[in-house]
């Protein structure tokens, strides 16, 4: 299995009148193609930054995107256009990605018309046919326009859309989060069958955890712009081990009878303008110490494939130091 998207040391920052808000910083990740990685957090993280720079919505301030082996974040003109037929999007409101002056055929076909990828009408007619069906779309809809529509039959259109010219890479930026839970349930099952068939390869954006674990093949959890843990759906779910991480999935609504002592996050956010060298989760930390609001920690590998970005993790979760751990095996 191959790496399909790597993401090295990527940035974005936007300029306001009180300095840089580093909405993305220094990013690095890869996912393997056939998988999915969820990404999480709260609003206001870089999550959907992130994907918008992957898919060529944004430029990077600096960093490096690579698709398939090649550095995709500099690509102009009709290199670039041919290549983000590979690389599509299933936006957050399935209501505001849809032109309302278009019906169901008409949003479907605007793709395959754009890259002229059917020869005549009558292929066009029956590719679309094609994707409705897919989608779960019926056929009497066709000519319905979005806002004779439900939020689950709109966004079955966004996944069509985003199937129609056959991407190979997917990014899901709250596709499920304005849908109700039955809905939702639906079309999560609707994109585990695409990516089962087609072979496809998503990034899952969510704030929603419970729906991330069902979803994803590998988690990374971002906080003001950075990532913070990366781990496997079980390992996360059952072991997380920084501080942010424990605090999200204490807040994840459970039946009173399984209720434990919670994590909850107190405390002021660091601001995203010119956080400078130290940890952004530390205001809001209850193991902070001196070190932790003057040196940046890094994303290090401290079990097998659980990667965390915290200073004090192996102290918090009872962890064996890599020099303890070397010591005790000799």
């Amino acid at each position: 299995m191959d790496t399909i998207l790597e993401v090295r040391n990527l940035k974005k920052y936007f300029k306001t009148p009180q300095g840089d808000l580093h909405a993305v910083d220094d990013v690095s990740f890869s996912i393997m193609r056939g998988k999915t990685l969820g990404v999480v957090g709260e609003s206001g993280c870089g999550k959907s930054t992130l994907g918008n720079l992957i898919i060529g919505l944004l430029t990077p301030t600096s960093g490096e995107i690579f698709f398939e082996g090649r550095e995709i974040s500099k690509v102009q003109g009709e290199e670039r256009r041919n290549l983000f037929k590979k690389i599509q999007m299933i936006f957050q409101d399935p209501f505001s990605s849809l032109n309302p002056r278009m019906y169901v055929e008409q949003l479907i076909a605007e793709p395959l018309k754009n890259f002229r990828v059917c020869k005549n009408k009558k292929e066009l007619e029956q590719r679309v046919t094609e994707l409705m069906e897919f989608a779960g779309i019926p056929q009497r809809l066709r000519y319905s326009y979005p806002h004779e529509l439900d939020g689950g039959r709109r966004q079955r259109i966004g996944i069509a859309r985003a199937l129609a010219l056959d991407p190979t890479f997917v990014v899901c930026d709250e596709p499920v989060s304005a849908l109700d839970v039955s809905i939702q349930a639906q079309i999560l099952n609707l994109m585990m069958d695409a990516q089962e068939e087609k072979g496809l390869t998503f990034m899952f954006i969510s704030h929603d955890l419970s729906v991330v674990k069902h979803i994803s093949s590998d988690i990374v959890v971002m906080y003001l712009g950075q990532i913070v843990e990366r781990a496997s759906p079980k390992k996360l779910f059952k072991d997380p081990l920084h501080p942010y991480t424990k605090g999200l999935l204490a807040a994840i609504p459970v039946p009173s009878a399984e209720r434990k002592k919670r994590s909850i996050l107190r405390g002021e956010l660091t601001s995203p303008i010119n956080p400078g060298k130290k940890c952004r989760f530390a205001n809001r930390c209850i193991y902070a110490e001196e070190r932790c609001r003057c040196e940046e920690p890094v994303l290090r590998e401290i079990m097998p494939e659980h990667y965390v970005s915290c200073h004090r993790a192996e102290e918090i979760n009872s962890i064996p130091s890599q020099a303890e751990a070397t010591e005790s095996n000799r």
